[in-house]
């Protein structure tokens, strides 16, 4: 079901150097953007990083590597990747030469998330801070720590007031993607075999489409998300269903949009969204 995009390289760079890591300037490669962008905000001025997956527009279950890809992680000092099966593609690419004292983080590790969790672990409130400690005591910048700690406190707060107000309220997706914030939001999330099929690939039985669609129409569900960089005739009409029985639809994406100015300010845009959704419900 998937569509196959080509995805490019983007960099952000700035200069750096550190006891931590034996490099006058130290490059970082993140197999995300969301990643990247907390590792900037941290580092500040002072690192090169390399975010890999970086188009919202585009399908990241169907990147392929090219040869600059290679070579930014070959150069790396610390690489960054989710792991649990979300960015696979990564471990080829560490399996070639790199550099011997090179620092590898598994995000996944950090939250201690396991094969055959949810992996869309960014969406976790747990997830940023425990990479954020991570890369603050690899760099050496407590006070960006502390910073980026500051600016997490917006987001903990709306995750807070919607679960007061909104914890019980049943939702559907079509995919997995938005799972651990429905979780942190207190919802009650419906149709999960069917979200896990198509996360695979996979046709969803005729009646987890049967029991979708009843959640649907039967208005059960009061809001319907779905990944918007995936394009698929089963999910296109479940978003058709749903408007026509006047339950919200909302889009999420699984990397940082290029006009959100942080990780914090891409959540609270989708939370918003949330928001708008439920204000008639």
């Amino acid at each position: 079901m998937k569509i196959l995009h080509q995805l490019s390289l983007g960099l952000v760079v700035c200069a750096f150097s550190t006891a931590s890591v034996k490099a006058a300037t130290v490059n970082i490669v993140a197999a995300e953007n969301f990643y990247g962008g907390v590792v900037q905000q941290i580092a500040g001025d002072s690192a090169q990083v390399t975010s890999i997956l970086n188009n919202p527009n585009q399908d990241p279950h169907e990147f392929t590597t090219d040869a600059a890809t290679a070579k930014a992680v070959a150069d790396a000092d610390i690489v960054i990747y989710s792991g649990i099966g979300y960015d696979d593609w990564m471990k080829k690419l560490l399996g070639a030469r790199g550099k011997p004292e090179r620092v590898v983080i598994k995000v996944a590790d950090l939250i201690g998330a396991k094969d055959g969790d949810n992996p869309h672990i960014w969406y976790n409130p747990k997830t940023m801070p425990a990479l954020a400690v991570k890369v603050a005591d690899l760099l050496k910048k407590p006070d960006g720590l502390a910073a980026f700690q500051k600016s997490l406190e917006p987001l903990t707060a709306k995750i807070a007031a919607i679960k007061a107000a909104k914890a019980g309220t049943p939702v559907t997706a079509t995919e997995p993607v938005f799972g651990y914030m429905a979780d942190a939001l207190g919802f009650k999330m419906e149709n999960n075999e069917f979200q896990v099929a198509v996360m695979n690939d996979t046709d969803p039985s005729f009646q987890q489409t049967a029991d979708f669609e009843k959640s649907l129409t039967s208005k059960t569900v009061k809001i319907l998300f779905y990944n918007s960089q995936v394009t698929d005739p089963t999910t296109a009409r479940l978003q058709a269903v749903a408007k026509k029985h006047d339950v919200p639809v909302v889009g999420v994406t699984e990397t940082q949009p290029p006009d959100a100015k942080s990780y914090v300010d891409w959540m609270l845009a989708e939370l918003s969204e949330v928001e708008k959704a439920l204000g008639n419900n």
